[in-house]
């Protein structure tokens, strides 16, 4: 039976498992970092936690006789990333990046490019006074010594520091955007703070300051190692039977 690894924890990650584990050929692992308290687990066999860097899953890759890796993580998870694409590498395993298209501004969008949590945390003081932070718990440290009061969503309690005026609103997505508007408003919110995480289950806070007038300060993806790669769940499963394909031909 053909083994395949996914690295997940995202909603990609989920469908492609659900997908796989419908296929009596494959046997289908996904693995989850372990960094939210109460994961929605995919179908399939699952492991959490991590790896020990590239020569943990070169060797585990070996070890159980993986056919191929999907590593579906958080378009933000760079170091996950560059770690599978190498473990992948020197495990002779096929590896395909499955990234979720990244947003882009429309018409009426006022948005402002941050390279990095700290570059966005620059641009603060000069947009408003008010700070809707929707970056993650984790990271936090960048805007802690802003004087500046901040509105901070995350699934799971973020991590300290926190900037010493914050109120933490735990919440998981999918948002509808009268429900960010209202949340907007409620909080008299001036800028809006997020990472290009893309997808639809925290997009609506987008259009939301869209139709406030609000600027959005988005940090920008790390870069993303050489590697094959696809944006839709359909196109990890085409890929994934190409890649057996030429394995079972190869052997």
């Amino acid at each position: 039976m053909t083994r395949v690894l996914v690295l997940g924890g995202t909603g990609e990650a989920r469908k492609l498992a659900e997908r796989l584990a419908e296929r009596p050929d494959l046997r289908v692992t996904s693995s989850l970092a372990g960094r939210v308290r109460e994961p929605q687990l995919p179908p399939g066999e699952v492991r959490v936690g991590g790896f020990g860097g590239v020569d943990g899953l070169a060797e585990w890759i070996r070890r159980e006789q993986v056919d191929a890796v999907v590593d579906a993580t958080h378009p933000f998870a760079g170091t996950i990333t560059e770690n599978a694409v190498a473990a992948a590498e020197r495990a002779g395993c096929p590896i395909l990046v499955l990234r979720r298209p990244a947003w882009r501004p429309g018409p009426g969008d006022d948005w402002r490019a941050a390279a990095s949590l700290a570059a966005a945390a620059e641009l603060l003081p000069e947009l408003g006074e008010r700070i809707f932070l929707t970056t993650g718990r984790q990271g936090l440290a960048h805007f802690a010594a802003l004087d500046l009061r901040f509105l901070v969503r995350t699934v799971d309690p973020p991590e300290p520091p926190l900037p010493p005026h914050t109120t933490v609103l735990l919440a998981r997505g999918p948002f509808t955007v009268d429900d960010e508007v209202a949340l907007l408003r409620e909080h008299r919110i001036d800028v809006v703070v997020t990472k290009n995480s893309g997808g639809s289950m925290t997009s609506a806070k987008l259009t939301a300051a869209r139709e406030l007038g609000l600027p959005v300060v988005v940090v920008q993806r790390p870069p993303q190692p050489a590697a094959p790669s696809a944006e839709t769940v359909e196109d990890a499963v085409a890929w994934l039977d190409s890649a057996l394909r030429q394995r079972d031909h190869a052997g």
